[in-house]
């Protein structure tokens, strides 16, 4: 039986759009409901941007003491890279622009890269991200039409599989290290082709040894929760 107050770890599949935020209250709000507690610990072990789907954990009660354990294992997410534009959020979330011309690619080119792209690297964030200068988030920065100056971090990218090639659109399975942004790699990929790249989908499917495989809906979590709850 479970038990919330002491501490659990639940696997939710975050859907498209929902952002990490949400999908916590939502939890927080069913745990609050089922127990008649308004205080109870309740955490993610890793943010999700709203654009992407897939595992995202959250811990309650001592549980939510491993958060920081838990951010620091490898991640696997797979996704659609689309070749021959860029955006200047690395995604969909801003407009696709610089088209380019992408007939002179070969496909061993593409898979010739993201064996190169392997290892660690020192990383430069998209300026639509959450990490802070000077106190702000990037993105708001970004949104408010500045050019927030972003710093290199170092992470591995572990393994990058190039699954699927359709047209100009490379399906990918990357496994990466904390603090990797997929929508970077994307850029970069684009960058050292010459023609410009955006992600334009996005699915996390493990942390560590935890596999969205395993995952409940959000809906499906609120409802174990309503049945397991005690206090």
């Amino acid at each position: 039986m479970p038990n919330f107050i002491e501490g659990e770890v639940l696997l939710i599949d975050k859907p498209l759009t929902w952002t990490s935020f949400d999908a916590v209250n939502k939890l927080k709000y069913a745990l609050q409901r089922s127990t008649g507690l308004k205080k109870i610990k309740v955490g993610h072990a890793g943010t999700l941007d709203p654009l992407a789907s897939g595992l995202l954990i959250v811990c309650t009660g001592k549980k939510t003491k491993t958060i920081e354990s838990i951010q620091g294992l490898k991640k696997e997410y797979t996704g659609i890279i689309k070749l021959g534009a860029t955006t200047p959020s690395y995604d969909l979330e801003t407009e696709p622009e610089n088209f380019q011309d992408t007939s002179n690619l070969t496909e061993a080119q593409l898979y010739d890269l993201a064996k190169k792209m392997e290892g660690e690297l020192d990383q430069l964030p998209p300026i639509f991200s959450a990490k802070k200068i000077d106190g702000k988030r990037a993105y708001d920065l970004a949104r408010a039409g500045k050019n927030p100056e972003m710093k290199t971090k170092r992470v591995t990218i572990y393994s990058f599989e190039i699954e699927k090639i359709n047209g100009v659109e490379l399906h990918f399975r990357i496994a990466c290290s904390k603090g990797t942004y997929i929508r970077s790699i994307a850029h970069d990929f684009g960058k050292a082709l010459g023609v410009g790249a955006y992600l334009k989908v996005l699915r996390r499917t493990k942390i560590g040894h935890y596999d969205v495989a395993a995952a409940r809906t959000i809906d499906d979590a609120c409802l174990y929760v309503d049945e397991h709850s005690q206090v």
